[in-house]
């Protein structure tokens, strides 16, 4: 009895991880919603260890992590975004 459930469960979970990230018609993979998030005109999108963000001139930034902004074209240095 514990061998079939756990068949089920392995076969439900394959199935439900194609819906994430899917391919259409095109050819092209549907990204799941939390990675598909945009920012508003003259903000970029930043996907940090710490979580995705919107990255903006004189934003709030963490100095340790200024080699993580680099990536992004931007500089953290005073705690704040250049």
């Amino acid at each position: 009895m514990k061998a079939r459930l756990a068949v089920l469960l392995a076969v439900a979970a394959t199935g439900f991880a194609g819906v994430a990230v899917a391919p259409t018609s095109s050819g092209v993979p549907v990204v799941a919603s939390a990675e598909a998030k945009t920012c508003s005109a003259g903000w970029v999108h930043a996907s940090l260890s710490w979580g995705h963000k919107c990255l903006g001139r004189g934003q709030f930034c963490k100095s340790y992590q200024d080699r993580e902004y680099h990536r992004y074209r931007f500089h953290c240095h005073g705690g704040r975004l250049t």
